[in-house]
Parts: C-alpha cells; sequence; structure tokens
C-alpha cells in the first residue's frame, strides 16, 4: 500500500469524524439560544428547563468537535505538506479569521454563558449565547469558503516562480458561488441534526416517563419544538441542493455526471433512484429511474442536456493530458443516495413523532421509541456521506484543475509512519466516540430543574461546565 492511499484513508476518517460534531454545534448554539430566549420572555420554567438540558448536551458537543478539529488541522503539515505549500497563500486568510476571530468569539462567549448563570444580568446572559452562535456561524463560513476554493478556484493566480497558488482576490473567494450555497446547505443541514436530537431525547423521555409529571410540559415543548424544526430544516435542504446541483453542474460536471453513473450524454437524462448490476449501464439487473429527472436537476430544464462521463473524460484528456479524471462510480453514486436517503428518514421520523403526540397523547408504539434512538444520528451520517461524496467526487484533483492529489501528498513521509499515526488517532477516536456517548446518554437522562427564584443569592463559586 503507498503512503498516498493510507494518507488518503486518514483524512477521510478524521474529516467525517470531526463533522459529526460540526452539525451538532452550530445547530444546538441557535435553538439553546432561542430556548432561552423564549425563557426570559416569558419566563416559563419549561423554557429555563429545556435550555439547561439542551445546553449541556451543546457543550459536550462542542468539547469533543474543539478537539477532533485540532487533530485534522495537524495532519494537514503531516500527510500533506505539498498541498499546504501550494494552497498556503490563499487559504491564510480564511484560516486565520476562522482561527483569531471566529474560534476566539465563539469560544470566549460561550465561556461567559457557562460561568454566567446567576452573574450576569438575565438579557447580558442571553446576548453571551447569541454571540456564540453567530460565532459558530461564521467559523463554518470562514472553513467552507477554503474547501470551496478546492471545488471552483477564484481570485488567485499560479506564481510562475514557485508554482504556488496566490491570491489575487479576497472578495471573489469570499464570494465564491460554491462557498455561498454550501454554507445555506450546511446550516440547513445543521439544524436538521440539531432539531432531531431535539426531537428524539424529549419523545424518549415523554414515553420513558423519566422525570415524571413535571418533566411532560418541557418535554412536549421539546417535541414540538425539534420535529418542527426538522420538518422545515428538510425543506431548506431540498431546496438548496437543488440549486448546488446545478452550480455543481457549471463547476465540476464530471461530479453530477458521476453522481448518476451517467457515462454517455443525453438530453433529457432520466435520474437513477436504484441500480442493481453494473453502474455503467452495461448489465443492469434492476435499475429504477425517474424520467427527466436528472435533466431539471443539472440544469433547471427538463429537456436540459447533461454531459456523461465518458464525453467529460475525453475533454479533460484535452484540457489536462493524459490520465483517469473519473472518480470512484460506486461511491459518488452510493453516497450521493445515502445523503438523501438517511436525511430524509430523520424528516419521516419528526413528521411521526408529530402526529403521535397530537392533542396531548402520549405515544405507545415501540416501534417509534426505536426510531427515536436511531434518528440522532440518521442526519449526522446524512451529512457524512455528503462530505464523502463531495470529496470524493472532485477526484483525482485536490484542487480542481490545478492540484491533484497524488501531488499533495508529503514527499518525506513513509507509508509506515502514515499508518502509525493513522492508528494511533483511530484508537483516540474511538476513545473520544465512547466519551461522547457516554456523556450525551448520562445528561440526556437527568433530572430537569426549574429556575432559581427572583432574589436568590448567586452560589459562591461558580458553576461547572456540566453542573445544574
Amino acid at each position: 500500500m503507498h503512503s498516498l492511499d493510507v494518507a488518503r484513508w486518514q483524512f477521510g476518517i478524521t474529516t467525517v469524524y470531526h463533522f459529526l460534531f460540526v452539525p451538532l454545534s452550530i445547530g444546538l448554539s441557535f435553538l439553546v439560544a432561542g430556548m432561552q430566549t423564549a425563557w426570559v420572555r416569558t419566563g416559563h420554567p419549561r423554557w429555563y428547563q429545556l435550555t439547561r438540558l439542551y445546553g449541556q448536551l451543546f457543550l459536550i458537543n462542542i468539547a469533543l468537535g474543539v478537539v477532533t478539529g485540532i487533530v485534522q488541522e495537524f495532519q494537514l503539515g503531516m500527510n500533506w505538506s505539498a498541498y499546504s505549500r501550494f494552497v498556503g497563500d490563499v487559504f491564510g486568510a480564511p484560516l486565520a479569521l476562522e482561527s483569531l476571530a471566529a474560534f476566539f468569539l465563539e469560544s470566549t462567549f460561550i465561556g461567559l454563558w457557562i460561568f454566567g448563570w446567576d452573574r450576569l444580568p438575565r438579557r447580558i446572559h442571553l446576548a453571551t449565547i447569541w454571540i456564540a452562535a453567530f460565532g459558530s456561524l461564521l467559523s463554518a463560513y470562514f472553513i467552507l469558503a477554503a474547501n470551496s476554493w478546492m471545488q471552483h478556484p477564484v481570485g488567485y493566480r499560479i506564481n510562475p516562480a514557485t508554482g504556488r497558488a496566490q491570491m489575487t482576490d479576497v472578495v471573489a473567494v469570499f464570494t465564491n458561488k460554491v462557498a455561498l450555497i454550501t454554507l445555506v446547505h450546511t446550516l440547513a443541514g445543521a439544524f436538521l441534526a440539531a432539531g432531531a436530537l431535539v426531537a428524539a431525547v424529549a419523545l424518549w423521555r415523554l414515553m420513558r416517563g423519566t422525570g415524571g409529571a413535571d418533566d411532560s410540559p418541557a418535554m412536549r415543548t421539546g417535541i414540538r419544538l425539534g420535529s418542527w424544526v426538522t420538518l422545515a430544516s428538510g425543506a431548506a435542504l431540498a431546496i438548496t441542493g437543488d440549486t448546488q446541483g446545478k452550480i455543481m453542474t457549471d463547476v465540476q460536471p464530471m461530479k453530477m455526471a458521476a453522481a448518476e453513473a451517467l457515462y454517455h450524454t443525453a438530453s433529457p437524462a432520466p435520474f437513477s433512484i436504484l441500480t442493481v448490476g453494473s453502474l455503467d449501464g452495461s448489465h443492469p439487473i434492476l435499475s429504477l429511474e425517474l424520467p427527466r429527472l436528472l435533466s431539471f436537476l443539472a440544469t433547471g430544464n427538463f429537456s436540459g442536456r447533461v454531459q456523461g462521463i465518458d464525453d467529460l473524460q475525453a475533454q479533460y484528456q484535452q484540457l489536462y493530458g493524459p490520465g483517469s479524471y473519473t472518480p470512484s462510480i460506486p461511491v459518488t453514486y452510493w453516497t450521493f443516495r445515502l445523503m438523501v436517503g438517511v436525511g430524509m428518514l430523520a424528516v419521516v421520523t419528526a413528521a411521526w413523532a408529530l402526529y403521535a403526540t397530537r392533542r396531548g397523547r402520549t405515544p405507545s408504539s415501540r416501534w417509534l421509541l426505536r426510531a427515536t434512538l436511531v434518528t440522532p444520528l440518521l442526519p449526522l451520517l446524512g451529512s457524512a456521506f455528503g462530505w464523502i461524496f463531495t470529496e470524493m467526487g472532485r477526484q483525482p484533483w485536490i484542487v480542481f484543475g490545478q492540484l491533484r492529489t497524488a501531488d499533495g501528498v508529503s514527499p518525506g513521509v513513509s507509508t509506515g509512519e502514515v499508518i502509525t499515526s493513522l492508528t494511533l488517532f483511530t484508537l483516540l477516536y474511538v476513545a473520544l466516540a465512547v466519551i461522547e456517548t457516554r456523556l450525551l446518554l448520562r445528561y440526556a437522562r437527568a433530572p430537569l430543574t426549574s429556575p432559581a427564584p427572583p432574589g436568590t443569592p448567586a452560589p459562591d463559586e461558580p458553576p461547572l461546565a456540566f453542573a445544574y
């Protein structure tokens, strides 16, 4: 096995694992801020209870996200030094802003929120969580701007002396059309993940009777809030995903063709729901297709022309030279469908939860209870499949049209060294997964508390991050 293969596996594992925490961190920060806003405005205890419950889960998630994010950036210098040298002059701006501005803004005000209960005035304390939430969104924007430059390089030139990319237009980099639509799509996915978690935890507590009768009003509110957020986010994902598909067809037509396993240019082009057998269309056992749908997804016209893999391969060979410019078709085909499918299952469960709890009912279906156990995982899996599709569909490029993945790996790192770091990182992530799961389950089951009566003096010692 070549060091390039192991380095790609390591990058994939660390990136996908880290991104399991990102959607929840962004989505929960805004939902917890909304819950606390409702408590400050209404004074109703159930909003305080929801804020403290899901605030604990938010803090656990963001702590693990910070740890895994550091590891992810660390490996760029280890395994991808050639890539880092090539993009460094462009990536310097968004990554520096993410670290020096967004991350410090987010972490500072999260700290004020954690230790500010009963010490800061209510509205000032409320402002800290809102600022932290917008800090998380700003952080995501800078990271996505950097990644989108890899998908669609703009605002740069190649220095002929060094062979490195240099930024020439910072506005073009930050207003990259790929970055703008990806930000909105990612935000919708974050709310889908957060809404599914809120609804699932509340529904599980209601059905299991955790906390007794005092728990019920808050949990019913949590079910409805989380379920409606999940439904709205699912609709937003469909709309933004449609726009993203058209932009992807414009800047990376090979990725769209690979998503459908469309080898021959077609007008109109059908969309394959499911294919059993050869994905090149030569020996299909079973194929379910929707006529003209791919043409609409790619061009906005049900009769639009969609370029096929074979034609694009010939064009790229003329443009970039000999070689294969086709990504792994089974990976792109199935991750695209899994991305859509598992995310929409969360939407179905949310609608089921709303129906089962209508008019004050308490559901008793064992199937619904089982569904709540897996529902929080579905949006996260959808996000993971989406990023696998995004990165694998760009292959063989690490920077589309400019730098191949094979040319970005560190030249002085041996296969054994990469295997060693991959093994250590994987073991670390397994340990972190166990810690994360145990903490989330512990605090998801914890009893709810009511706000202290007005005029109650603040405790002598500052509260711990995970203390009520």
